[in-house]
Parts: structure tokens; C-alpha cells; sequence
């Protein structure tokens, strides 16, 4: 089976040649370069570009003459072989031949999303390296692996949040049908594949745009990137909405990803009738009706509002969204930890805990002493578990910290074991990041490579000492932060897959496959069936009891995370999971829990 996205941008094959098409609305003069040679390109109206070449073949090189001398990749370019500021490869996407005509993806109850940086997660830092790893995923109990950003970035290493040509896959990891290969040979072993999509900024090397599409941005909003992307502006029409509403449906068109995650969309300003995010979400529902396509959203705004429900308990837009709040909960109760965003849940963890279990949002409208106690966020008891992602760590969580270091190095074992049991058998969809089923040793730092650019990459190592300098434990001395240029930063965050045959990471995998299966075994049936609604109580202090009810049972999980002991009301239920210091007649110890589920046909 072939796959290839039609779309008015960047090259297409066409039945006469190779068709080019370049928006340049404020570019005076514009030239088609293909392997060294000029060709004219027509001003075909509304600030197009478009001619179509005969003879081109896939692996020609391309670019776009500007004013005279500047020679810019596309901007929908496929590929880019020789980083941000060489020329396009015009790329056949019709030559992979797929395998997975039947897939057609699974249902979004069934994830438990495994996130990757594809650099850091093998010693290759490949596509290929990776796809030798599905196997310890599907043994693991994986379903679902969520590719961070892969849109081409300036240099060779990079988490991703840096790409300035989205529809390039970046080099440094292999070509394009190696990343086709990588995803056709998940379906082939049960697992989705999702990628982390950035539509809020470009990176601050290697964009183009400003030199022939000044009003693909806007000064009318501004974003802690600088100006704002023109979402809404009459002088970008619908195409800069299009350029991003085409990206996604081409990754999962032509690469036949099961879902997207879209970056920070809380940065996406947007002042028309109908936000980019509605039209976005209705665009990729109506295109893949067959399909089960799953787009979570990270937004620091807890909007609910994108997360609603049909009559069938089915996304209307977005499937879910990082909860954020429930990380920030768990956090502050394993490590004690305060500053920053933290501070709002340091005044009651266990009652935004509770909160968060059974209602998401542990911020529904409420003031956040974060934000100068401005309201954040909206009610969201009326949504199912399925509607929110959690996890206990994520790239950012870990990444942002001066050193990187990963929760197992800053949390008690015994408290981490009852965090990550509270995290993979709530009915919520659980996500793990890399090496984290095993406490991998390796932390997960910040990296970056502008090369040659050295000016913007001594301005990145500086800003980051003093980002850090506030912090007590840096104040006077940032020397001991990893430089986030140099190549051993990024070599250092690379997991030890070997590692985990060692112990004691072995048992911690070990516990970590064993509870997936009874997540596997006897969560995902229950959420299956229609969600009825849930509730959170503290029966006693540090003491989490919540109770989730569906059509075809009960789910309860009770969680000591006090200094006393608690004797649990068993109600009748089945014991699926406890802590190995639970004492008959449910006598819960500090820092341990169970789960228990009831009701089921």
C-alpha cells in the first residue's frame, strides 16, 4: 500500500513534472532553484508562486530564490539532508510500500503512551535504533509510543521544541522511510505511534518566513517566543491555518501516525469566531472517520472546553490532555519540593490529589497563586478519566530541572512505588517516559546544537545559568549546570536499555510489567463501558480514598500517603493491587495503597 498527502504547499508529483508551490506574499521576486539551476516561478495570485517542472525526479535538490540572492528550503519541504538552510530533497512519498493496510488503530482506553526522544532513547539515536526496542515495549505492556518533535531543528541534537520546518523529519535520525518503516513495524507488533506537534513558534535558527511571508506573523499577539503566529489575520487569510491544519492531517495521512500532541496550545492566540483549535480538531475528525485518531493537547489554561464529549462518549474535538496538575500533586508529595508552579499545590496536596483522581483539574476556575492568583482553569468533573494523560515525569518535568535529574533520584523507593501503582491503575491514560519503568540512572538534560551560530548558542548557555543563578542551590556556583551545547550534555541523557537487567532496576521493571498487566487485565475492560462519574474523599488525614464508577463496575483506589496508619472500608470489593505492606483487614501503613474493583459482569 502506497500513502501520500495532497496538499497545495511544497512539491507534489504531479502527471507532467514536479508541481512547486511557495506562499511569498511580501517577497518582490521570487526564483525556483532545482540542483543549482534557475527556473521562473509565476505569480499566480494572493501571493503564490506555482510551476510545475518536467523530468524532475525524487532526490533533486530545491530551493527558493528571494529578492535576488537569498536562496530559502521550503517551507513544506519533506526533507532536508543537509540541515534547516540547505536545499530541499523532493521526496516520493508514494515509494514506501506500506504493510499495515488493515490497521486501523486502537481504541484510546487501551493507551498506555510511552513518551521518546528518539536521540536519546537508544545508543544510535535513530529510527531504526528504536524500532529494535518495540519488542521490550510490547513486553512491557506498552500500547501507544509518543514521538517527541521531529520537525528538522538547526545542528544535530535538539529536544525537538526547535523545529522551524514542520513537515521535514529531522536527519539527524534517518531519512523518511525509515520512519515509515519504524511505525508500519509498531502496527505490525499492536502499538500506535504518536508525534508531538509544535504549532505555537518557530525555532530561533533557521525560519525563513520573515523574508517572503512577513504576515505569517503578527504583533498583535505576543507570545514568550515574540511576535505571534497569524491565526487570524485578514492579511494571512486562511493559509497560515492551512500551512498547520495540513501538517497534521499529512502526519497522519502520509506517515499514518495514530494521534498528535500539540504543544503549549494555550500559546496559540487566536481571535477569530471559530479558534484555530476548534477548526483544527473539526478538520481531522471529518478526514479520518474510519479511524481511531486520538489529539491530546498540553495547555496550561485547563480548558474543558476542548475536551467535550458527544452523545457516544466520543471526543467532539480533542481526546485528552496532559494533566498537568495531577504531575504537580504527586510531585510536591514525593519530594517535598515547593518553588515555582509547585507552590500551588504545596498548601494541600492531598486535597488536590483527591481532586485531581476524580475530577482532573485540580484548578477549575479557582485563583492560582502562580499566576498573581488570576483564575485558571475550567469544571471538568463532567469528563471521563479517558480525558486526561498523566504521568509522574514527561521530558519537561525532568528536562527542566538544572541537572536533570529523574523522580527516582529525588523520591523515597517506598513512595515512588505507591505513586507509580496510583499513576498506571487509575483509569486515567497513563504516560511513562523513557527508562522510567526501570528507574533509568541517566538524567534527561537540556540540549541544544546551533551551530554555527555560535553566538546564539553561547546566548542559550548563558541564559540558562541564569535562569538557575535565583535558585539557592546555584546561587553561587552555576559551573556545575551541564552546558546545554556541548556534546557530552546530550550524550549523557542517553538511557542504558542494558541497565535494566541489573538490579535493582530489574525488579522495578518487573513491578512496573506486572501492574501494566493488571491494568490490561482488569482497568481497561471497566473504562470501556460507560462512565458514570466519580468521588474523592479524605477519611482521614493524608489518607486519598476515590472511587470511579462505570456502567459495568466500580474502580477504588485508596492511598495512605500520611505518617499514621488507616484501617480501609473494603466494601465488598476485589483486591487487584496492594502494597506488599498492607496488613490484613486492609490496615494501610504510611506511604502505601490499593485498589480494588467491584460491580463487574
Amino acid at each position: 500500500m502506497r500513502r501520500a498527502h495532497t496538499m497545495r504547499f511544497g512539491s507534489e508529483f504531479a502527471e507532467d513534472g514536479v508541481r512547486f508551490a511557495l506562499w511569498a506574499p511580501t517577497a518582490k521576486d521570487v526564483t525556483l532553484v532545482v540542483d543549482g539551476t534557475d527556473h521562473p516561478i509565476p505569480d499566480v495570485g494572493e501571493g503564490w508562486r506555482r510551476t510545475t517542472l518536467p523530468g524532475v525526479k525524487a532526490g533533486a535538490r530545491y530551493g527558493f530564490r528571494i529578492d535576488g540572492d537569498l536562496v530559502v528550503p521550503d517551507p513544506a519541504s519533506r526533507f532536508q539532508p543537509d540541515d534547516v538552510s540547505a536545499p530541499s530533497e523532493v521526496i516520493d512519498p508514494g515509494a514506501y510500500a506500506w504493510s499495515d493496510a488493515e490497521w486501523t488503530g486502537r481504541p484510546w482506553e487501551e493507551a498506555i503512551v510511552y513518551e521518546v526522544h528518539v536521540g536519546t532513547a537508544t545508543p544510535e539515536g535513530t529510527y531504526a535504533g528504536l524500532e529494535k526496542r518495540l519488542d521490550d515495549l510490547v513486553d512491557l505492556g506498552v500500547t501507544a509510543i509518543e514521538l517527541l518533535p521531529l520537525a528538522d531543528f538547526r545542528g544535530t541534537r535538539n529536544w525537538g521544541y526547535d523545529g522551524v520546518l514542520p513537515y521535514a523529519p529531522d536527519a539527524v535520525y534517518g531519512r523518511p522511510d525509515e520512519l515509515k518503516r519504524l511505525i508500519d513495524t509498531a502496527h505490525a507488533k499492536g502499538l500506535m505511534v504518536l508525534i508531538d506537534c509544535v504549532y505555537n513558534h518557530f525555532g530561533p535558527a533557521g525560519n525563513y518566513l520573515h523574508a517572503y511571508a512577513k504576515t505569517f506573523f503578527t504583533e498583535r499577539h505576543q507570545t514568550p517566543w515574540g511576535a505571534g503566529i497569524n491565526f487570524d489575520g485578514k492579511e494571512s487569510g486562511p493559509v497560515v491555518r492551512d500551512y498547520f491544519i495540513e501538517n497534521a492531517l499529512y502526519w497522519l495521512k502520509e506517515y499514518h501516525f495514530d494521534g498528535i500532541r500539540f504543544d503549549a496550545v494555550h500559546a496559540i492566540l487566536d481571535d477569530s469566531e471559530k479558534h484555530f483549535l476548534a477548526e483544527l480538531g473539526e478538520t481531522i475528525r471529518k478526514t479520518f472517520p474510519e479511524r481511531h485518531v486520538h489529539l491530546i493537547l498540553e495547555n496550561e489554561a485547563n480548558q474543558a472546553r476542548w475536551l467535550e464529549r458527544d452523545d457516544n462518549a466520543s471526543p467532539v474535538l480533542h481526546s485528552a490532555q496532559w494533566a498537568d496538575d495531577l504531575h504537580h500533586c504527586w510531585h510536591v508529595l514525593l519530594t517535598g519540593e515547593d518553588a515555582g508552579y509547585y507552590e500551588s499545590f504545596a498548601d494541600k496536596p492531598v486535597e488536590h490529589l483527591a481532586r485531581c483522581l476524580a475530577e482532573g483539574f485540580a484548578y477549575q476556575g479557582e485563583p492560582f497563586p502562580t499566576l498573581d492568583n488570576h483564575p485558571r482553569g475550567e469544571p471538568s468533573a463532567h469528563l471521563p478519566p479517558s480525558a486526561f494523560v498523566t504521568f509522574l515525569q514527561n521530558h519537561d518535568q525532568v528536562g527542566n530541572r538544572a541537572l536533570g535529574e529523574r523522580l527516582s533520584h529525588l523520591a523515597d523507593p517506598k513512595k515512588l512505588a505507591l505513586a507509580r501503582a496510583g499513576l498506571l491503575l487509575a483509569p486515567q491514560i497513563p504516560m511513562l517516559w523513557m527508562g522510567e519503568e526501570w528507574s533509568a540512572s541517566a538524567p534527561f538534560l537540556f540540549f541544544v546544537d546551533f551551530a554555527p551560530d555560535e553566538e546564539l548558542n553561547k546566548a542559550v548557555r548563558e541564559g540558562r545559568r541564569r535562569e538557575f543563578k535565583s535558585f539557592a542551590a546555584f546561587a553561587d556556583d552555576t559551573s556545575v549546570i551541564p552546558d546545554p551545547t556541548e556534546v557530552q550534555t546530550f550524550e549523557d541523557s542517553k538511557i542504558d536499555w542494558d541497565e535494566a537487567e541489573t538490579e535493582p532496576h530489574r525488579a522495578i521493571w518487573a513491578d512496573t510489567r506486572n501492574i501494566l498487566q493488571i491494568r490490561r487485565q482488569s482497568v481497561v475492560p471497566l473504562t470501556k463501558s460507560r462512565y458514570l462519574g466519580a468521588e474523592a474523599k479524605i477519611p482521614a488525614p493524608g489518607v486519598v480514598d476515590c472511587t470511579w464508577r462505570y456502567a459495568d463496575g466500580w474502580l477504588r483506589f485508596i492511598a495512605n500517603v500520611g505518617d499514621a496508619e488507616f484501617l480501609a472500608d473494603a466494601e465488598g470489593g476485589q483486591v487487584i493491587w496492594s502494597s506488599g505492606a498492607v496488613r490484613q483487614a486492609m490496615q494501610l501503613p504510611s506511604w502505601t495503597g490499593v485498589f480494588l474493583i467491584g460491580g463487574t459482569k
